[in-house]
């Protein structure tokens, strides 16, 4: 009987993990958040979807009815991953204030997202001598300051090693988010958006 209860405690105790994971949808929509925030670009339109015929409707819910006297209806919190902090408003203040100088450089094509979501400057040649040196400058400040938000947004959410994670989902969403005739990298070779 001892042997019983103590393989009883043991599947009981086997059965409890705690799953730890990157909320990937929760980041995407952060970085959407904040990169549209640092451009402050419109939020994109969304279509109407059509809609169904009634009984279409009508048979989706009488399925829907059905499964939930089978299966009761679980509802999960959405993931959410913490933006606000001193350190990210900080870094989100600083990166917008820039936003207005790097603009013109990615209008006319001398910068563009790696891809890694870092900037680059894509031909120092074709930068005009008198800009040169404030497009690096702009470069690597905004650099440094994506890389810090990476950190400071893991931190945040008492994740450190999720820095590298979040970066990569970045580097995604900037790309995404570029407007009309940037530049960006993908497959290794620089593309117009």
């Amino acid at each position: 009987m001892r042997k019983i209860s103590v393989l009883g405690t043991l599947l009981l105790t086997a059965c409890v993990t705690i799953n730890i994971y990157f909320p990937a949808a929760a980041a995407e929509k952060a970085a959407d958040e904040i990169i549209k925030d640092i451009q402050k670009t419109a939020p994109q339109k969304v279509e109407p979807k059509a809609s169904l015929p009634d009984w279409q409707m009508t048979a989706f819910q009488w399925i829907d009815n059905a499964i939930n006297v089978v299966v009761s209806p679980v509802q999960a919190a959405e993931a959410d991953l913490a933006i606000d902090s001193p350190e990210i408003r900080q870094l989100r203040a600083t990166m917008e204030t820039r936003f207005t100088a790097l603009q013109p450089f990615y209008s006319a094509g001398y910068i563009g997202i790696q891809a890694d979501g870092l900037l680059a400057v894509r031909d120092a040649a074709s930068v005009p001598l008198k800009d040169r040196n404030q497009v690096n400058k702009l470069v690597a400040a905004e650099n440094a300051d994506r890389q810090s938000l990476y950190q400071a947004i893991a931190n945040a959410n008492g994740h450190p090693e999720w820095a590298e994670q979040i970066k990569s989902t970045f580097a995604a969403r900037w790309m995404s988010n570029a407007q009309p005739g940037w530049w960006y990298q993908s497959s290794g070779s620089w593309k117009q958006k």
